[in-house]
């Protein structure tokens, strides 16, 4: 909703929905980035009236191999379909029961196989009981490049640093290695280029 404008004054997040990303175990919407910390304020974001039941649709523009979506409310865990490390197909959909009624911030996680990290993204609900009305698509898919980015253009050199924003295609040396951004970011301890293919492309 920031991305589309149809929330005002998001903040970073409104350029890049895409960069929703962090250590795989979390429970906010924001991954625990700083910048984004507005998504954790749910306040902010409308809720879609729905059933107890809720289909979510992805569509996505790079499948990455992937262990499990996980679908949450609070410390409750609604859902878990496992994928067995395999690529999914480019649209894929989950239907998720059980979601209590009032409303409620429905986390959905999407953890990725061959790296530490996992996408978060929250969807606003106001569970009044019954059936599954309109099918609900979580925010944009993490891979999917935000309209308009402002970030800076890709910077050549440096030393990766924790709490640095990089641009895709940006280069930095780390280890006596060279690599090169593949997904806009702002690095976090423990996000260091080898440990983050993700992330990083060694050149």
């Amino acid at each position: 909703m920031c991305a589309t404008g149809r929330v005002a004054n998001c903040g970073p997040i409104q350029y890049e929905p895409q960069s929703v990303e962090g250590p795989k175990g979390q429970r906010n919407c924001n991954a625990g980035l700083a910048q984004f910390a507005v998504l954790n304020d749910s306040a902010r974001f409308p809720a879609t009236s729905s059933g107890s039941t809720v289909t979510f649709n992805w569509r996505l523009t790079v499948n990455h191999r992937t262990s499990t979506w996980e679908y949450w409310v609070g410390s409750r865990l609604l859902a878990s379909f496992n994928q067995n490390n395999q690529q999914p197909p480019m649209t894929l959909s989950h239907t998720v029961s059980g979601i209590p009624s009032g409303r409620q911030t429905v986390l959905a996680i999407w953890n990725i196989a061959d790296t530490p990290m996992a996408f978060y993204a929250c969807v606003d609900l106001q569970v009044g009981g019954g059936g599954n009305p309109n099918p609900t698509t979580p925010p944009p898919n993490p891979t999917t490049p935000p309209p308009n980015p402002t970030t800076p253009p890709p910077s050549q050199g440096g030393t990766w640093a924790a709490g640095t924003a990089y641009a895709v295609g940006a280069r930095v040396t780390y280890g006596g290695r060279t690599y090169q951004c593949l997904q806009a970011h702002t690095a976090l301890p423990g996000w260091e280029p080898p440990n983050v293919p993700a992330l990083w492309r060694a050149v």
